[in-house]
């Protein structure tokens, strides 16, 4: 039996019960942690607010903090530091390419609110930026996957930006957004061109069902034509963005070379973003 994961105000109950005994400094704020943590279930919670009191004691501190919650979130999703040590140059580039995809996400409306931006390597990256809704999303519309694609593009974008060329540090991210872009012409029915048929199998489709088997090679080229349609739009809209707001992007590069990390508040604050309030 699959137990749903519990909404935002579920998760602050569940917050609620197992921080009851934890001295909790007053800059915890549950709802907030309550909104990063979508999808985690009451033994996630519960590890979270777990790996929070052990940060808290190894770094001595006398109560829990929230910068204590948003470590131990980033470590549970994330993986822990590697200890590679970057040269300047690198920690440089990594910071913009963080910066890229913080920025696009504080100024593209729709955007997942970003909550912390990170260049400390890790399991698998160089840096990282954590990004989650306010509220639980079961429906994805045309314009949040447009989104999604701009912000997987930022960190790119702000490397040709900044040093005209570009790096391996985006693999992930055009896997990513190739991926979503994908989905929206071939299951999703979001290209006008290819119209509302599924011309790619999904997830639980084997090569003998309903998919891509069944379209012809020239419904194949039209995906891949529309694909790249959906990218280079999404790109141009990054470079104009990114382009217009370059002071904003060397300020939060600054920030993040001097800090290494930057929680939701800060991080808004060097880019000087005005955060759009929770909702309700």
């Amino acid at each position: 039996v699959t137990v749903p994961a519990p909404d935002k105000d579920g998760r602050r109950q569940i917050l609620e019960v197992h921080t009851r005994s934890l001295p909790l400094d007053s800059d915890v704020d549950l709802d907030r942690i309550a909104s990063t943590t979508p999808g985690m279930v009451g033994a996630d919670l519960a590890n979270l607010a777990n790996e929070a009191a052990l940060l808290a004691a190894r770094r001595g501190h006398e109560q829990v903090l929230e910068a204590d919650f948003t470590d131990a979130l980033e470590k549970i999703v994330l993986g822990a530091p590697r200890g590679t040590v970057l040269s300047e140059p690198e920690r440089r580039r990594t910071a913009y390419h963080e910066a890229g995809h913080a920025l696009v996400g504080m100024l593209t409306p729709g955007a997942d609110p970003v909550r912390k931006v990170s260049i400390i390597p890790r399991t698998m990256s160089l840096g990282v930026t954590l990004s989650a809704p306010d509220q639980e999303r079961t429906n994805y519309d045309e314009e949040y996957l447009t989104t999604r694609i701009r912000v997987a593009l930022g960190g790119r974008v702000a490397e040709e930006l900044v040093y005209g060329s570009i790096s391996a540090g985006a693999e992930s991210d055009i896997q990513q957004l190739t991926a979503i872009a994908r989905q929206m012409v071939g299951r999703w029915g979001m290209s006008p061109v290819i119209g509302p048929i599924a011309v790619i199998p999904s997830d639980a489709q084997g090569p003998l069902l309903p998919g891509a088997r069944e379209v012809s090679e020239s419904t194949h080229r039209l995906v891949d034509e529309e694909v790249r349609r959906i990218v280079e739009e999404a790109h141009a809209a990054v470079a104009r963005l990114l382009s217009e707001h370059r002071n904003r992007l060397d300020s939060l590069t600054e920030a993040l070379l001097a800090a290494e990390t930057l929680d939701e508040d800060d991080a808004y604050a060097a880019a000087r973003v005005q955060r759009e309030p929770l909702l309700a």
